[in-house]
């Protein structure tokens, strides 16, 4: 089974076509971007700025809280969370809405983690100086057969925790760190 058997692909709007406006009076956008895919994966802080565009033009490449994207530039993909609502993604991204039944976390857990899916995605890469993944090779990924849809919501669940329980024990790492550092400057300056 193919990744496109059971899952629609929506390529993000091509940026440079978007034709930008000072005119107070045009919605304004928030480009989605990598660090936002990270913080949807909890492997960041979230951005307090986002690169944002006002414009007329017709914008038909908006997230939804809980779709799924993948980003063609890192190869991982992510659940959108509430933070990203509405945002703008570009052609660097895919929004993948499943055709059949299929746990939105097992999906993000299959494409961001399963060594079969992983080899063909390395061995497809393109580009000479920067690395891209491309659209067709995301819909000619091989599956491996799917477990059931409890199994799936279990495994879409753990691994989402263990993302989030990563992340905080590396800010925490982080902050006894600076917590040391702090320490040893007051010392260090008596």
């Amino acid at each position: 089974m193919l990744l496109s058997d059971i899952i629609e692909m929506s390529s993000g709007q091509a940026q440079f076509r978007i034709v930008e406006t000072t005119d107070l009076q045009a919605p304004i956008y928030c480009y989605y971007s990598q660090a936002n895919l990270e913080y949807d994966l909890f492997l960041s802080n979230d951005l307090d700025s986002f690169k944002k565009i006002r414009t007329f033009d017709s914008i038909n490449s908006l997230l939804s809280t809980g779709d799924v994207i993948f980003s063609l530039i890192s190869g991982k993909s992510a659940r959108v969370r509430e933070a990203h609502q509405g945002f703008l993604y570009t052609q660097n991204y895919v929004k993948l809405v499943p055709k059949i039944q299929i746990d939105a976390n097992y999906l993000v857990y299959l494409l961001n983690e399963n060594p079969v899916i992983q080899k063909q995605l390395t061995f497809g890469l393109q580009g000479s100086q920067v690395m891209k993944y491309t659209t067709k090779q995301l819909k000619s990924l091989k599956l491996p057969k799917l477990p059931s849809l409890t199994e799936q919501r279990l495994i879409g669940e753990i691994y989402l925790k263990q993302q989030k329980l990563a992340y905080l024990k590396q800010r925490v790492a982080r902050l006894e760190k600076l917590l040391v550092l702090k320490q040893l400057e007051k010392v260090s300056t008596k």
